[in-house]
């Protein structure tokens, strides 16, 4: 399957699908279907096809009226995130882990009468329709279209949110909200890395992503955490996450009111500001080092 990902005014990206999983209950869900089971009457009724079963099936990651054949193992899931939290579990062997080549997949079971035949909107047994959004670029299904799933021949993935709400960002290899379109900081293959806390890889991620100010993407959750923890410079450039200059007001009272050392009072040092990038000579001070061009105390002695 294909990833969706969200995004909001305030830089979020994500995708569909968050679910914590145990290994008590797991289960690989690969019954088989008999295509006779269970007798269908088709309807001729397109409207009826389409809204027959509508929303009463899926699971946490989508709602669909049919559920998929992994070809890497042949069993059956109701989606690819399904596959992929069931056989990446601890519970699973290490050497067998793997994830669905979402891209492969070309079977899929009707939830309704069970026939099983290749990617298609609608059974070719009774017709009905397996989800109101279809990609047959990305075999994915989904029949709850208030997410506005479009498809992005950027990204080679379908995303959630509204096409006329997103612009793919070629240098950055992911879509950004319309309004950061001229205002955002490019840093290529932004979404192509790993996180930089939990290190999961970004583009493919089930859970919300945030741009920092640098440009460099991590985790909302993540981000969070760190804030949580009073660590507010991008893992990996160092810069500032957020609006410091009350931290540095602070830090300016601060100093103001630490008396120098006498071994240090004529003691200079040469610092780098990591938000700026500028270079200064500057009077040490035991507290921390302030920027002479942009007034950051984000700095570090070279």
């Amino acid at each position: 399957m294909a990833e969706v990902a969200t995004y909001s005014e305030h830089q979020q990206i994500g995708t569909e699908g968050n679910q914590q999983m145990t290994c008590r209950g797991m289960e690989t869900r690969t019954e088989q279907f008999d295509s006779q089971a269970l007798p269908f009457e088709r309807s001729n009724d397109p409207q009826e096809l389409m809204e027959m079963g509508y929303m009463q099936y899926g699971c946490a990651h989508y709602r669909r009226r049919c559920r998929i054949r992994a070809p890497c193992c042949n069993e059956i899931f109701d989606c690819r995130h399904c596959h992929n939290e069931i056989k990446n579990s601890i519970c699973v062997d290490q050497k067998e882990r793997h994830e669905i080549p979402r891209h492969e997949v070309n079977q899929v079971i009707c939830s309704l009468c069970g026939t099983e035949q290749e990617v298609r909107q609608q059974c070719i047994n009774c017709g009905v329709c397996f989800g109101k959004y279809f990609c047959e670029a990305c075999k994915l299904f989904d029949d709850d279209i208030s997410k506005k799933q479009y498809h992005c021949n950027g990204c080679g993935i379908c995303r959630i949110g509204g096409r006329d709400n997103f612009f793919h960002c070629y240098k950055c290899g992911c879509c950004y909200s319309i309004i950061l379109k001229n205002s955002h900081p490019c840093v290529e293959g932004a979404m192509h890395h790993d996180c930089p806390v939990c290190f999961e890889f970004l583009f493919d991620s089930t859970n919300d992503v945030t741009v920092m100010p640098c440009g460099h993407t991590i985790h909302h959750n993540c981000l969070k955490e760190m804030r949580d923890h009073f660590q507010f410079a991008c893992p990996l450039c160092s810069k500032s996450v957020c609006d410091m200059s009350k931290v540095w007001e602070k830090f300016d009272r601060e100093i103001a009111a630490t008396p120098i050392p006498e071994p240090y009072q004529n003691k200079m040092v040469w610092i780098l500001c990591n938000d700026c990038g500028k270079t200064s000579n500057v009077q040490y001070h035991i507290v921390a080092q302030k920027c002479l061009n942009c007034k950051s105390y984000n700095t570090r002695q070279t």
